[in-house]
């Protein structure tokens, strides 16, 4: 059954069920010699490719200040010129970057930061209004994301902002922030078939928030174009991959998540659907909150992406299967390597 729209949390704003992740199409930018960004880009295709988006139902678009050191915003603006009330935005502020260096500096918590931040991505962006602005820094104490509170209130009355969010993988500090903010609405955070947050879904289901999902591709994994003999260019930040990233690691596609692509794919693809599709129809059949935003840079990409809308979840049939394959992985004797990461894995960071 297709899914095309979903609520974005209790903000009354209405989005597409699939959004289009906008951090591939920053380009390069870095920490030091650290690269942060997907390699080079094509501005034009990028720009192309968020105007087909457009044109197959996708009108929710997720980026941040930092992607690309503002590039991403440029970009994602010059593509919705003429199209703007179409689209609901969503962006992010938090970490500081040098737009001319394109290097990352560090973070800025402080109202004042919050303030000028907006400004900046506004200007960017070509817009009069942020749809959702989102804090960026995840591990933040809940104390200092509170004192931001206001702040964020203010932009609201203000209409530069129509509601927040926080990108985080702390389910009990999110539960926090929905409770002291009263325009917060959505929740950022890691998901995909391939790791499962029932805490944060159950956070988000308890304070209505939206569960908007970064990962739901497990950054390229799970289009099934990667394999053991992959290697990944060093100016993609997936080929010198820090530590927060951990579905690669030296510049290669981490075995351990391999086999469990492989160990969910016929599950995934049964009916039909692409391992994409098939991926996506999953975070849409785990919860009626999900809003995955996969990264493009193509209209390939988005054209297959946005097939799965018509797709719709995964039948409860093909749900129970992928479940039952990823329930007996799990309960595997895994190498020791596999063991942090199940049943229970660690809390990733939310740099992306």
């Amino acid at each position: 059954m297709a899914v095309t729209t979903r609520m974005l949390g209790r903000s009354g704003i209405e989005v597409s069920a699939l959004g289009m992740g906008c951090w591939t199409i920053g380009g390069p930018w870095a920490e030091g010699t650290q690269p942060l960004g997907w390699g080079a880009v094509d501005d034009e295709e990028s720009v192309r490719a968020v105007r087909r988006a457009l044109d197959l139902g996708v009108t929710f678009f997720d980026t941040a200040d930092t992607y690309g050191a503002g590039h991403s915003e440029r970009v994602l603006g010059r593509a919705l010129a003429g199209r703007r009330d179409e689209a609901v935005i969503a962006t992010k502020w938090g970490y500081t970057f040098d737009e001319r260096s394109r290097q990352a500096t560090g973070e800025d918590a402080s109202p004042a930061y919050l303030r000028r931040a907006v400004v900046d991505s506004l200007r960017r962006l070509d817009t009069d209004r942020i749809d959702l602005y989102q804090l960026h820094l995840g591990d933040l104490p809940l104390p200092r994301v509170e004192a931001l509170v206001g702040t964020c209130e203010e932009l609201v009355a203000d209409g530069l902002v129509r509601a927040y969010g926080w990108s985080t993988d702390r389910a009990d500090r999110a539960a926090g922030f929905a409770q002291a903010a009263p325009h917060a609405t959505a929740i950022q955070h890691s998901l995909s078939v391939l790791r499962d947050a029932p805490v944060m879904l159950a956070a988000c289901d308890k304070h209505d928030l939206a569960s908007v999902n970064r990962g739901p591709l497990a950054m390229g994994l799970l289009t099934g174009k990667y394999t053991n003999g992959s290697t990944l260019p060093r100016d993609d930040v997936r080929g010198v991959a820090p530590g927060w990233l951990e579905w690669f690691r030296s510049g290669r596609p981490a075995p351990e998540w391999l086999r469990r692509v492989t160990a969910v794919r016929g599950a995934l693809t049964a009916d039909g659907r692409t391992l994409v599709q098939g991926a996506l129809g999953w975070l849409w059949a785990r919860s009626d909150r999900t809003v995955p935003i996969p990264g493009c840079r193509t209209v390939a990409q988005v054209e297959e992406n946005a097939a799965a809308l018509r797709l719709g979840p995964l039948t409860p049939d093909h749900f129970a299967e992928v479940e039952r394959q990823l329930a007996a992985l799990r309960t595997a004797a895994l190498r020791d390597a596999d063991r942090p990461h199940w049943p229970l894995p660690p809390v990733p960071a939310a740099r992306p």
